[in-house]
């Protein structure tokens, strides 16, 4: 698989347009997002 193949297949995706749209900001806040449910459940549990 050349360079060009894989850049033609990762425009198409849809998850690399929507990270695109969101940008960093966006993929960071749900990031910090999902660690905070993940401790959350952690301390409930425990």
């Amino acid at each position: 698989m050349t360079t060009n193949e894989t850049t033609n297949q990762e425009k198409k995706h849809p998850l690399f347009k929507w990270l695109k749209k969101i940008g960093l900001w966006g993929f960071l806040f749900f990031l910090l997002k999902g660690i905070v449910w993940l401790i959350l459940g952690y301390w409930v549990i425990k």
